[in-house]
């Protein structure tokens, strides 16, 4: 469990002064566990631009209840105003968009010397992209995404302005033991050396160290965030030279090198009603299933209509490659019944 912790931070380039821990219930379990500990103390600025974004603006307003909210949103595609957000408030984002294929550009939008805290939930981006961590205070992501391991847990880190928050301030909510970071005013050392708040699985924990253990040997970051963009470019030259599809995020500085996300721009397309829009990827995806060539890359079920494709570095370009004239005879095919 250490070692799980060790080789993320060290893979990651996490500063040595953060701590890391891992935590239940995937990335979902860390998220909520760093605002239910942390949120509450000033204003809030939550920035939502898909589906997981969204889902963190329920949580504070109706579970959390917190008043003091500025909630700051983008369709699907788009980015809301990062200038718009307050360093004097704390601050909640997501750095790519899993369900939406929009990433932020980078993280100069946020103050160094800020007052508030900065939570990112980073689970489609860390393994691909490159995060800022000095501007980011509570992070979080799962083993799933980005090394494609199990999903039962999560990781957090925590800078050192997160942890003096963690030991000075209570909220005013009853926390769940599964969430209890802190204990009589100081944060528990021994979660941050693998002693997990519930029993995790070690087949899990052993198939994430096979996976960190391949990330080294390729290169570390630099070779998966590599890997990770010639994935976008493979798919950036198809999209460039297809007439029926194109990119949800039209900003190439916000496109999502992970959760890549496409339109269906064809009139024909276009001009059918979203029912039928629906049965038109659904039967673009079984044919594809049907060929054992792709499984679930139609669009998340809450974003538009689309197809959906993961480019992290666990994925070789080559295969992108193999995969786009499917694509194009799938589209065929369903056009032509």
């Amino acid at each position: 469990m250490k070692k799980v912790i060790d080789d993320s931070q060290r893979i990651l380039g996490i500063p040595e002064d953060y701590l890391v821990a891992i935590v239940p219930a995937s990335d979902t379990g860390a998220f909520e566990m760093a605002m239910w500990t942390m949120l509450g103390e000033r204003g809030i600025d939550v920035l939502a631009w898909e589906s997981f974004g969204s889902g963190w603006v329920t949580d504070i307003n109706e579970q959390l209840k917190i008043d003091d909210v500025r909630l700051m949103e983008a369709a699907y595609g788009e980015l809301p105003d990062l200038s718009q957000v307050d360093s004097s408030r704390d601050v909640i984002f997501t750095w790519n968009g899993t369900t939406s294929g929009v990433r932020v550009p980078d993280a100069n939008w946020i103050d160094a010397d800020r007052e508030g805290l900065v939570f990112c939930d980073a689970t489609s981006a860390l393994f691909a992209m490159d995060v800022d961590w000095q501007k980011l205070d509570a992070v979080t992501w799962s083993w799933q995404k980005a090394l494609g391991g199990e999903a039962a847990h999560g990781m957090l880190a925590l800078s050192p302005r997160a942890v003096e928050r963690l030991e000075r301030y209570t909220p005013p909510w009853p926390l769940p033991k599964i969430f209890r970071l802190a204990k009589s005013g100081k944060v528990s050392p021994d979660l941050f050396e693998g002693s997990t708040i519930n029993t995790p699985s070690l087949l899990a924990v052993e198939d994430h160290l096979a996976g960190l253990r391949w990330a080294d040997s390729i290169g570390g970051l630099t070779t998966l965030i590599s890997r990770s963009q010639a994935n976008l470019a493979c798919l950036n030259d198809w999209v460039a030279h297809t007439d029926w599809v194109s990119f949800l995020a039209k900003d190439p500085a916000i496109r999502s090198s992970t959760s890549i996300c496409l339109a269906i721009e064809d009139p024909w397309f276009t001009d059918q009603d979203p029912a039928d829009q629906q049965g038109i990827i659904k039967q673009m995806t079984s044919l594809l299933e049907e060929q054992e060539v792709a499984y679930d890359i139609g669009s998340y079920r809450d974003a538009p209509v689309g197809l959906r494709i993961w480019g992290g570095g666990t994925v070789n370009t080559s295969d992108i490659e193999t995969l786009l004239p499917w694509l194009d005879w799938a589209w065929d095919r369903t056009c032509q019944t």
